[in-house]
């Protein structure tokens, strides 16, 4: 046979569609059972009430206990009703706890299989790279959502257990009406999930280059502590605006009598450009990849 003879392609299986392959269900339901996710629920859920906990040995903040002073700050007004507990308790976490769910989702999604030695197995099925990746991308940013709601959520109940439903008081003066706080607690936690896609970005992009699932996480995790680092050093003057760590407290904009959306909206061209690239460089990267594993 000539070397530049082709071997014909051989003809798909009857009933076989690439877009039918690893359907989301399955993929979030294998996610769902796995120990980390179970563990990362249980200590988002226990964080409202070791907060409550702390409340009750240490004082109310800004009293006795808790220090004072005259300047209002989310801490100050913790206790006033459940929604101001509701929005304490992101204000403690958003900037490394609720970074955690979202390298642990997106990191551990294609290193995972790689180091159980199911990733080639998977391909094999077959299922197209690109949809393994669509797949699994979109139950880790579900899951990493689904991680931001659960914290809010349980802290408001918690919260108004322990403190009673009342107006959000701003750290500014002033307070929400009943109507609006809801609203304005929703668009805090989009806006942290919009910020924390850069990690998304890079745990994911990690995860395809890696048979290690800790190395994944752990990258993500230290290169965001290096953005926030890097964002403390003042020299670098405007530079630092173009550090998504620069704007990941934007969202205190939302708690303000008039919603400003002027950081917001910059923190999240910022977050969503890079996480587009990294997303790209995943895929783009998955798929020469040669797969042994």
């Amino acid at each position: 046979m000539s070397s530049a003879t082709k071997v014909p392609a051989l003809p798909e299986a009857p009933g076989y569609r690439a877009r039918r392959t690893l359907p989301l269900r399955v993929e979030a339901m294998r996610q769902l059972r796995r120990r980390r996710t179970l563990l990362m629920g249980g200590v988002l859920a226990a964080l409202p009430f070791i907060l409550v906990t702390a409340f009750a040995i240490g004082g109310t903040p800004g009293g006795e206990g808790g220090g004072g002073g005259s300047r209002i700050n989310l801490m100050d007004v913790a206790t006033e009703s459940g929604a101001n507990f509701a929005a304490t308790c992101l204000f403690v976490s958003a900037g490394f706890l609720l970074v955690v769910p979202v390298a642990l989702f997106c990191g551990d999604t294609v290193a995972s299989e790689a180091s159980w030695s199911s990733l080639r197995y998977l391909l094999a099925a077959p299922v197209p790279r690109s949809r393994l990746l669509w797949s699994k991308l979109v139950v880790a940013l579900g899951f990493s959502l689904a991680a931001m709601v659960l914290l809010p959520l349980v802290a408001l109940g918690v919260g108004a257990a322990a403190y009673g439903w009342g107006p959000l008081k701003l750290p500014t003066g002033g307070a929400l009406g009943t109507a609006d706080t809801v609203p304005r607690l929703a668009l805090v936690v989009a806006f942290i999930f919009v910020s924390q896609l850069v990690t998304a970005g890079l745990a994911f992009w990690l995860s395809t280059k890696t048979d290690a699932p800790l190395g994944a996480v752990g990258g993500a995790v230290g290169l965001t502590i290096v953005g926030n680092v890097l964002d403390a050093v003042t020299a670098l003057g405007s530079w630092r605006e173009f550090l998504p760590a620069h704007w990941q407290f934007a969202w205190a904009d939302a708690l303000q009598p008039d919603l400003e959306w002027g950081g917001m909206v910059k923190g999240a061209a910022v977050s969503v450009t890079y996480a587009l690239i990294l997303f790209a460089l995943a895929f783009r990267g998955f798929s020469r990849k040669d797969i042994v594993s």
